[in-house]
């Protein structure tokens, strides 16, 4: 018989483990966990920029130099309680008038300054946060603000405001009351129309 064989052990592989898996990063595009509700990864500022604040100011001193002038060309021409007809039945008419717009709250000259102080701060503030939500806010907030600061400096400066817009059956008012009116009516619009595409992707 030959010499015996002897095999050689095998040499055992070291086993080597796989790779950790690393789970696949959690991309979610276009909707929320339910895969209805929409949603955006990066919200966009709403805050008012340097554009936005020039375009207030700019509206704001506007209304304010177009309200003082005509002020003061009808208290200069037209003595208290004159009157002159214009159109139908729009007249100038000049009066004097201690309260808010169109002559409320005429006896308490006091408490409007303190509002319409207030009611100015809260819409800088406001403008701050949301200057940039419409394109037209300027504007109207300008128109607001603008018409707000003028009556009220002739608040503070003479105690009451002229008033020569007469329409007859409509208490007399000022291009401030008017600028304040079309402010508040644009920045009504404004805001529901900026509401709508939010409310149409939910």
């Amino acid at each position: 018989m030959g010499e015996p064989v002897h095999r050689v052990p095998e040499r055992h592989r070291p086993v080597t483990e796989s790779p950790a898996r690393v789970p696949p990063p959690d991309v979610r595009v276009g909707s929320a966990t339910d895969g209805l509700t929409p949603f955006s990864t990066a919200s966009r500022s709403l805050a008012a920029g340097p554009t936005e604040w020039l375009a207030l100011g700019a509206v704001a001193v506007a209304a304010i130099v177009a309200d003082q002038l005509t002020k003061h060309i009808v208290s200069s021409q037209l003595a208290i309680d004159d009157q002159v007809k214009l159109v139908g039945p729009l007249s100038i008419h000049h009066v004097q008038n201690s309260g808010i717009a169109f002559g409320l709250f005429s006896s308490a000259t006091g408490a409007v300054i303190v509002l319409t102080t207030v009611a100015v701060g809260w819409m800088l503030l406001f403008f701050a946060r949301s200057g940039s939500r419409h394109p037209v806010l300027p504007v109207a907030l300008g128109l607001v603000i603008g018409g707000s600061v003028s009556n009220l400096v002739d608040r503070v400066r003479l105690g009451h405001v002229t008033d020569f817009l007469d329409f007859r059956y409509w208490p007399a008012f000022n291009l401030a009351d008017s600028f304040i009116v079309v402010g508040v009516g644009i920045l009504l619009l404004a805001l529901v129309a900026a509401d709508r595409p939010a409310r149409s992707r939910s």
